[in-house]
């Protein structure tokens, strides 16, 4: 068998969406494992939806996730151009030449008819499709839709016999011919469709696999006949299962969930996404659910991936997050936190080197409690500057009582031979617990609202060793004054 080649081809509408990720995963791991080739191709012959914006973020969001690839934008390869816009004059070629042959013809059925006739199927509950109306149009006929001015799409005409394949996810499929009517590859405004761009670019890049979402399915005996009638390979198919959302609903563009993006922004890690989009239909066995990039590679099996709907469970998917930054070293870990702090304004650019020793040294009390990295700035910001107290911790731990136990907690520290974490807390404990009868959670609280502004924060007694005594004693004081 020849070496695997696979490849992704998205149209860049819109934001890249999980479903979309997901497919681009699993070509890569199929490549990768098999030793085979992944190939990254634009499908953009859609001018009116098509946007560079949604280019760039394609080519963003694969970086992002370090999934390399071996031909496509940027790198090239035997096979360039890997963008269709700029591909057009091979598929206008293509098309001529099946209409040449007979295996393609000029349809001039306008939007309406083909709706009336689809109405009628309706009605008379039967399969809705192109009834081949213009299949065999005479000279004549040809001549006085021309004379009307109307503009004809080009269709292909399919071939007597019924389809199956076997589908590398799915097993044996087999479609009817009835169920695949004549469809269209080239727009009346001489633009190539999906329907034609594809196989051809599948032909002439040599795909020998192609990954795909299920709802594509339904396309495939469409895609069999276009490599019959160029007399090309057959490449496998392999339908992958759908993404369900909330509600076992399948997940669409049009979800908040469903958007990448978003999980970039919130500080989602790209191994932790790698790892959970992996396993929306995959899994690495013996219940393990968290495996690096590489780790997949070497065990990713195409013929294991469950065709059931997978469920994207966001739940778990922060959860899986929480593992990965807890298994990151300190030092990067508070790399990966800096620009978040700086997009927060928590933190300048650059960053000053105190600063930084300042963070690594916090990062450290929080590793453990971060889900997300974008939950750093709520957590650490009250280390890098002025702190605003929430109004509801300063109403409900600032009381009268609050305001006396910060008092004291000053005056408990404020002489300490050795400001450090552990002669804080001491300390502390002595003053407010032993001496004023207090339990913890009453004479702690108020401190740490003092200090950090939240009821929640990262460990009181390191936090204050992390400000220092003088910052310390100034916000201990100023809490007094509200």
């Amino acid at each position: 068998m020849s070496a695997v080649r696979v490849r992704f081809c998205p149209s860049p509408t819109g934001t890249p969406h999980v479903g979309m990720v997901r497919t681009a995963l699993f070509n890569w791991a199929h490549a990768r494992h098999t030793g085979g080739t992944f190939v990254f191709r634009i499908e953009d012959t859609d001018s009116a939806r098509d946007s560079e914006s949604s280019y760039e973020a394609l080519l963003n969001t694969l970086r992002w996730l370090h999934l390399d690839w071996d031909e496509g934008p940027e790198i090239g390869g035997p096979h360039e151009p890997y963008r269709q816009s700029q591909r057009l004059e091979s598929y206008a070629v293509v098309a001529q030449r099946l209409l040449d042959e007979g295996k393609a013809y000029r349809c001039y059925c306008t939007p309406e008819e083909l709706e009336a006739r689809r109405e009628i199927a309706r009605r008379e509950k039967r399969q809705p499709g192109y009834e081949g109306t213009c299949r065999n149009l005479t000279a004549e006929q040809v001549a006085a839709y021309e004379a009307q001015g109307r503009k004809a799409v080009i269709r292909v005409r399919m071939p007597d016999h019924d389809w199956q394949w076997d589908d590398l996810v799915r097993g044996p499929i087999h479609v009817r011919d009835e169920h695949v009517p004549d469809f269209v590859i080239v727009r009346a405004n001489g633009e190539p469709l999906y329907t034609l761009v594809n196989p051809v670019d599948d032909i002439a890049m040599g795909i020998t696999d192609v990954l795909r979402g299920e709802d594509l399915l339904s396309s495939t005996p469409r895609q069999l006949a276009m490599y019959e009638l160029l007399d090309a390979p057959v490449p496998r198919f392999g339908h992958l299962p759908y993404v369900m959302g909330e509600g076992n609903k399948k997940l669409s563009k049009r979800d908040p969930q469903a958007d990448f993006n978003a999980y970039i922004e919130q500080g989602y890690l790209p191994e932790a996404m790698a790892n959970y989009l992996a396993l929306l239909g995959w899994s690495i066995g013996d219940d393990r659910e968290f495996f690096s990039l590489q780790e997949l590679a070497d065990n990713f099996d195409i013929s294991t991936v469950n065709p059931s709907p997978a469920r994207f469970d966001l739940k778990k998917c922060r959860s899986i997050n929480g593992d990965w930054i807890r298994a990151l070293d300190l030092d990067d870990l508070t790399a990966r936190i800096v620009p978040f702090l700086q997009r927060d304004g928590v933190l300048g650019d650059p960053v000053s080197e105190q600063h930084l020793e300042l963070l690594r040294a916090a990062t450290a009390l929080v590793q453990e409690r971060l889900e997300t990295l974008d939950q750093a700035s709520g957590m650490l910001g009250f280390l890098f500057g002025d702190i605003e107290i929430e109004p509801e911790a300063a109403e409900k731990l600032l009381d009268e009582q609050g305001v006396e136990v910060v008092a004291a907690a000053a005056a408990a520290v404020a002489d300490l031979p050795a400001f450090t974490a552990e002669e804080i807390q001491g300390a502390l404990r002595a003053r407010l617990v032993d001496d004023m009868g207090l339990k913890p959670k009453v004479a702690f609280g108020p401190v740490r609202v003092a200090i950090t502004g939240r009821r929640v924060s990262p460990p009181l007694f390191e936090s204050m060793e992390l400000l220092g005594r003088e910052e310390s004693l100034r916000r201990l004081t100023q809490a007094q004054s509200r």
